[in-house]
């Protein structure tokens, strides 16, 4: 591996790669004139609207793991730009719905396009998408992602 040391730990590859990753999203959105949050949010709702869901900030703040004050903050920066409607739920108006508009459903379908060809990329070493050692590789993430880490004292 290039550029990384011998005896180079588990989090400190998971940390360079994460940087790789992000490095890569924000050069392959930035011609769209997305952010990597932005992207984030965008493509999680339309997931989440394929489902048939019409996720709350606070429901999609826990979907993507952003912190919800966050997810707020770009809610209303895509909503100036029209990608994104914020509604009052009809039964609770302290809780804000999110929809994307028909601008936010052509600017993100380019967006998922771009980030699937990283993906392509870089699961390509482990013989693309569809092989058995990237599943492997996404139990062991996700075992790793769900692990409960106990408080600092």
């Amino acid at each position: 591996m290039s550029g990384v040391p011998n005896g180079a730990t588990p989090g400190y590859l998971v940390w360079r790669l994460s940087i790789k990753w992000r490095v890569a999203v924000d050069q392959a959105l930035d011609p769209l004139n997305l952010t990597h949050a932005q992207y984030v949010l965008l493509s999680s709702l339309f997931g989440m609207e394929r489902s048939g869901l019409r996720p709350s900030q606070r429901e999609l703040a826990d979907h993507t793991g952003l912190e919800a004050l966050y997810v707020s903050k770009l809610a209303r920066s895509l909503e100036t730009a029209g990608l994104v409607r914020r509604t009052r739920d009809t039964d609770d108006i302290r809780i804000v719905r999110l929809a994307l508009t028909g601008a936010g459903h052509a600017a993100v379908r380019p967006a998922i396009d771009a980030v699937q060809e990283l993906h392509d990329q870089l699961l390509a070493p482990l013989g693309g998408r569809d092989d058995p050692r990237t599943a492997d590789l996404v139990r062991t993430l996700t075992s790793l992602l769900e692990a409960p880490l106990a408080p600092h004292a």
